[in-house]
């Protein structure tokens, strides 16, 4: 995809268009699609159950509303009164067997007590064999995340080589967009890998 800007580098014609194109666009789109990856991977190291309770295990669950995939955090109140409880509280008291249903099918481990009104989710303790599982999980899927990020840098790599081949930047600029842009990848790469360990010890916590 080439990247086009109203407001820096160098000019180019194509169909009596005047299409702006600089290095530094490839590298600010570098930087924000990283993110993106980064995010992703949060919310997947989110649902990764632990010993504690936590909203972000439960409040992607997809649940059957009316007939329509809804996440719950959209349908109910999620609250952690202990360090081993979850409640979810249904704003709409129909939807809390469909809530229990999508709970129960999912692969936390979880049992919910339901009341009609307000659904009780003990957290309960993990074995110690479940741990290294998790931990293996959390190393896989941090992986993946490495390779959503450099897939990202292949993909602007071949942009800054790109718009080199074609002149439209200096071998002296390219050279310095793909230093900026390792250095960009070496920083998520970093997040991700400090977000692992941070993960890695809450499994781990007993």
């Amino acid at each position: 995809i080439m990247i086009l800007s109203l407001l820096y580098g160098r000019d180019t014609e194509l169909g009596g268009l005047i299409i702006m194109v600089n290095s530094q666009d490839i590298l600010t789109a570098t930087d924000s699609r990283m993110k993106k990856s980064v995010g992703a991977l949060i919310r997947e190291l989110n649902s990764i159950r632990t010993g504690r309770a936590s909203p972000s295990l439960v409040e992607n669950l997809s649940v059957e509303y009316y007939g329509i995939p809804t996440p719950l955090n959209q349908l109910a109140t999620i609250s952690v009164p202990e360090s081993r409880l979850l409640c979810v509280e249904p704003w709409d008291k129909n939807t809390i067997l469909d809530i229990e249903k999508s709970i129960l099918k999912s692969n936390l481990g979880l049992v919910p007590n339901n009341d009609g009104v307000l659904m009780r989710i003990p957290i309960p303790q993990l074995t110690e064999e479940r741990r290294r599982e998790l931990v293996r999980l959390v190393g896989t899927k941090v992986e993946e995340g490495h390779v959503s990020v450099r897939n990202v840098r292949r993909d602007s790599l071949s942009e800054i080589r790109k718009i080199e081949k074609d002149k439209l930047i200096s071998q002296d600029e390219s050279r310095k967009s793909q230093e900026q842009l390792q250095v960009i990848t070496d920083r998520h790469i970093a997040t991700m890998d400090s977000l692992k360990i941070e993960k890695q010890a809450e499994v781990m916590e007993v």
